[in-house]
């Protein structure tokens, strides 16, 4: 490779990177927009139709964007209309959940504490997926692992600027459901293919919550109609977050990994929390408080840590060699 190819290289990795790390941000600046509600606005969408709309879209655009990859020479019929060589249910699966759990936790936080929580838990179920199938944290992980735990519990301590509980457990979930999402995906050879075709298993579970979420009010006695609430703004924001923020995002981003080692992939994503602060802060007219600055910092701090040691497995290595 001359220097040229490399630097154009190492300049597409770091463009890619940049718009992924954006568009994570924006899903939770446009799911927030969408869903915020209190004494001066109500909110344009409903969180099932805002999640409906979002996988729909996503499967929509990820779909074009596999025909557009179709006509090259290094793809194969199978790609394009063998559904069984790309992704997996399971992966559809956490996909959906980490959808709805993340729609219906930002009508009950602001955009920057909601991608706080949801980014920390990534890092944190990741970290303990890798401890229960055999990874040994050294003292400094475990340092680290004890630093963002504590930074989280002091988020949720009693005050004025504590979030909701019951938001809390659902972007948590959400996180969780996307670092389980993130290791599926690790060893993928056609990440666009296996991430649209994961996009598309979502639609049938995207059909059963729609219908569910119709079909309790039934039980309750209410009018079904108060469950969905639709305005043209709100349709718009779940495209473009479904569309552009998911389906073009996620694909940036896995073309990103192939440039980027794991450390730096995870280290990276540290900085979503703090781009959707800025985003809630510019658009959405959000206040950071101090008590939220304080936190992400013990929690960063906690990540950094875990991310930044070197494994036991590296040091054990080099000593017998």
């Amino acid at each position: 490779m001359s220097a040229l190819s490399a630097l154009l290289s190492r300049f597409s990795v770091a463009l890619y990177t940049i718009v992924a790390l954006v568009a994570f941000a924006a899903n939770s600046v446009l799911c927030r927009m969408a869903l915020a509600s209190n004494q001066y606005t109500i909110p344009l969408i409903d969180p099932s139709s805002f999640t409906a709309i979002r996988l729909t879209a996503g499967a929509l655009v990820l779909w074009l964007l596999m025909l557009l990859r179709s006509s090259k020479a290094d793809v194969s019929q199978s790609d394009t209309k063998n559904l069984t060589h790309h992704g997996s249910v399971f992966a559809a699966v956490l996909l959906f959940i980490y959808a709805v759990t993340f729609s219906y936790a930002y009508v009950l936080l602001d955009t920057a504490t909601g991608a706080l929580i949801l980014f920390a838990a990534v890092q944190i179920s990741m970290m303990l997926i890798s401890y229960f199938q055999g990874h040994r944290l050294s003292l400094l992980e475990w340092l680290g692992a004890l630093l963002a735990f504590a930074g989280f519990g002091y988020l949720v301590l009693p005050g004025v600027s504590a979030p909701s509980i019951i938001g809390l457990v659902l972007m948590a979930v959400s996180g969780c459901a996307w670092g389980g999402y993130t290791l599926l995906g690790k060893q993928s050879r056609k990440p666009l293919f296996d991430t649209g075709y994961n996009f598309i298993r979502t639609l049938p579970l995207v059909l059963v919550m729609i219908v569910v979420v119709w079909w309790l009010p039934v039980f309750s006695a209410s009018d079904a109609v108060n469950h969905f609430t639709l305005s043209p703004t709100g349709i718009l924001l779940a495209i473009l977050s479904g569309g552009a923020a998911s389906g073009v995002g996620y694909a940036l981003w896995y073309q990103a990994l192939r440039g980027l080692t794991s450390t730096h992939a995870a280290v990276l994503q540290l900085t979503v929390p703090v781009i959707a602060a800025l985003g809630g802060v510019l658009f959405l007219d959000e206040v950071i408080s101090i008590h939220l600055s304080i936190s992400a910092s013990i929690i960063f701090l906690g990540i950094a840590l875990v991310i930044l040691a070197k494994p036991k497995s590296v040091r054990l290595n080099k000593r017998t060699d």
